[in-house]
């Protein structure tokens, strides 16, 4: 199974992307907060995390910076929101005021759903309008998380 991607709302400035895992929710749980295996699966295919620090808890900082496949280097910092364990993690992305224009931001909200042997894990990005949410599908956000919880699923496998 694949991950399914909604940018399509045309009252909620929001992008979600939905995946059943064969695992259980406290293996899933392991593997989204945990940076040593956040960074085995965060992004597309063949992009690399040099760096992943992870500070879950509310207030904590998460600092990741992602490598493409080419070798361009894109740091994403966010503030860890809430963190109900094992079932909800939310975060907020930072502004990176370095890249110009910076890309839009988003409050992502993570829920991690028991269902029998499989977890239903369900990531909802907000956005502040319609229109950034649009930019970030623009620029493939949807696409680049789906591709994630991807590779989340392959590696979850190796746990």
């Amino acid at each position: 199974m694949t991950s399914i991607v909604d940018a399509s709302s045309l009252s909620e400035p929001a992008v979600i992307v939905t995946r059943m895992f064969d695992a259980s929710r406290n293996l899933v749980w392991s593997a989204i907060t945990d940076p040593k295996h956040v960074a085995h699966w965060y992004g597309g295919p063949g992009f690399t995390s040099p760096v992943c620090e992870m500070d879950v808890k509310p207030g904590g900082i998460w600092r990741h910076i992602m490598q493409a496949p080419n070798g361009a280097q894109f740091a994403i910092n966010s503030v860890f929101l809430e963190v109900v364990e094992p079932e909800r993690l939310v975060w907020k992305t930072i502004k990176d005021e370095n890249r110009k224009p910076p890309p839009p931001t988003a409050v992502n909200t993570v829920t991690l759903e028991e269902q029998g042997a499989q977890t239903k894990w369900t990531l909802v990005a907000r956005f502040d309008s319609i229109s950034d949410r649009d930019i970030s599908a623009g620029m493939g956000f949807g696409k680049m998380i789906g591709m994630g919880a991807d590779r989340l699923a392959e590696h979850l496998a190796t746990m």
